[in-house]
């Protein structure tokens, strides 16, 4: 687990509904709302790093960024 001075603090703006029901689930699974969310997170990261055409999509920013920043250090 990271140490909590190493995290970064982050505000979520959810529809009424949506937040209602993510604290339900939370309470349902006995964790906090920030840990649901975490979790969600990191499914969500596993997923996209395991869908190819995502990888692609990210290949191409990488070296869109990486050519910006190039161009910067001249």
């Amino acid at each position: 687990m990271i140490p909590v001075a190493d995290r970064k603090n982050m505000t979520l703006r959810l529809p009424p509904e949506q937040a209602v029901e993510l604290e339900a689930v939370a309470r349902a699974e006995g964790i906090s709302v920030s840990d649901a969310v975490r979790e969600a997170i990191a499914e969500h990261i596993a997923r996209k790093r395991k869908d190819k055409a995502f990888r692609e999509r990210l290949r191409a920013v990488m070296e869109r960024d990486r050519e910006i920043l190039e161009r910067l250090a001249r």
